[in-house]
């Protein structure tokens, strides 16, 4: 590679991280009533723990070049805590301090399967069903926010911006024709030219405008330690974050197979990979929890964008790791950063989760489509993204554990197949 290519893989990588890291925490930030500040100082948190956490992963983890990002699936149970947070009488930032104390607890999990090495005992119930039943029901889960994220308000009318939507979707349609119509470079580089394309239009069309800033004059800044308050552990959350960390050991699972699909000539070692990644994103959760942020993991939908590109090197990656987190400790260079449109870097990430979906799908066609695995696949599938659509207040009056639990379909479905697979042995 090149000189030239390696600075512009970099940029990509770095971009790619970026893109992964602006979404979430503006999400969080509202559902929990932050202060423009708040979610500002989240954003510098966040793009901190990212940058650390893809890195130390890339090189001392399951060493393959995967994106850490704010997790879709730890979304989910933020938003539920803070609604049955609500209930309990606790204040916001209360809940908080209960989600940093179920982030340790997750971790320790982690870093413990991880560093026994016992997580292996536990592959079997990860089939090519489970994960493939995963992988779709993140996919779908994950395709809401950043289609919500294409979507934006018009500050003056409050209804939909037309304008911008038409623009997030032009640009998701532009990635898709340039990944699978264009050659060379113009192929390898369509996330980051549809990015940068986007922005531009923005611009121009005078849309890029993003009330979020970093209100801070410190050139540097170093990220604060519990700025939520320190963490409080309670009976819900201890039991939502034991189970929760068997849903981290399948995203950690399909993460890496999907790099092991996506980057040619590069199989092998399944198992110390799984457990470098295992051990890691323990250290990961527990980052998240000392800084306050959502929490890290590796995400799945990289695959696609490392099959987009055909980034497969891990050097530009780590340079673009180690960017990540020195301009995370600017406010200034944050703020800038963080007036990348949110349509923009929703649209382009949507275009990722294609070869996501694609991944999902060969993962379930893997085995048979008999009666016994096509029964499987649907009632996982069907309950799972099912509860997606229901209420937020249908399990209201519940013991606190059961809508934990009962509110997530990525860990409904999941779970479900998980027990049918155990339960129901196929004939031989």
């Amino acid at each position: 590679m090149n000189t030239e290519n390696k600075y512009f893989s970099t940029f990509q990588w770095f971009i790619y991280l970026l893109a992964n890291s602006i979404a979430l925490p503006i999400v969080i930030g509202n559902v929990f009533h932050l202060s423009a500040t708040e979610i500002s100082a989240l954003m510098q948190r966040t793009f901190f723990i990212v940058g650390l956490s893809s890195f130390i992963q890339a090189k001392f983890g399951h060493r393959y070049p995967i994106t850490d990002g704010p997790a879709g699936s730890w979304v989910s149970i933020f938003v539920i805590f803070a609604s049955i947070g609500t209930q309990q009488g606790l204040t916001m930032m209360e809940t908080l301090q209960t989600l940093e104390a179920g982030l340790i607890v997750a971790g320790l999990i982690l870093l413990l399967l991880g560093i026994t090495k016992w997580v292996r005992h536990l592959l079997f119930l990860f089939t090519p069903i489970v994960s493939g039943t995963f992988l779709f029901i993140l996919a779908i889960q994950l395709s809401g926010v950043f289609f919500k994220g294409m979507v934006s308000i018009d500050s003056n009318t409050g209804q939909l911006d037309v304008v911008s939507f038409l623009l997030a979707i032009c640009i998701f349609f532009f990635i898709i024709v340039l990944s699978s119509k264009a050659k060379g470079w113009l192929k390898n580089y369509a996330i980051l030219l549809g990015i940068l394309a986007g922005w531009i239009i923005f611009i121009i069309f005078g849309k890029s405008h993003r009330s979020i800033s970093i209100a801070s004059a410190d050139f540097i800044k170093l990220p604060e330690i519990f700025p939520w308050g320190f963490p409080t552990l309670t009976g819900g959350v201890l039991i939502t974050a034991i189970l929760f960390t068997f849903l981290l050991i399948s995203n950690t699972i399909a993460a890496i197979s999907a790099a092991e699909e996506a980057i040619p000539n590069n199989k092998g070692k399944f198992h110390d990979r799984l457990n470098g990644g295992t051990w890691i994103g323990g250290v990961s959760h527990l980052f998240s929890a000392v800084f306050s942020t959502i929490a890290v993991v590796p995400l799945p939908a990289t695959a696609g964008f490392v099959r987009i590109t055909k980034q497969y090197r891990i050097i530009p990656f780590l340079f673009a790791c180690g960017i990540m987190v020195v301009i995370s400790l600017s406010p200034s260079i944050v703020g800038l950063l963080a007036s990348l449109p949110l349509p923009v870097a929703s649209g382009a990430l949507l275009a990722t989760l294609i070869e996501m979906v694609g991944i999902a799908i060969r993962a379930l066609t893997k085995q048979p489509l008999n009666d016994r695995n096509i029964t499987i696949i649907g009632v996982s599938l069907l309950v799972g993204i099912g509860i997606m659509f229901l209420p937020d207040d249908i399990f209201n009056g519940l013991p606190y554990v059961i809508q934990n639990i009962g509110k997530n379909g990525l860990l409904v479905g999941t779970f479900l197949a998980i027990i049918f697979e155990q339960l129901w042995k196929p004939k031989d």
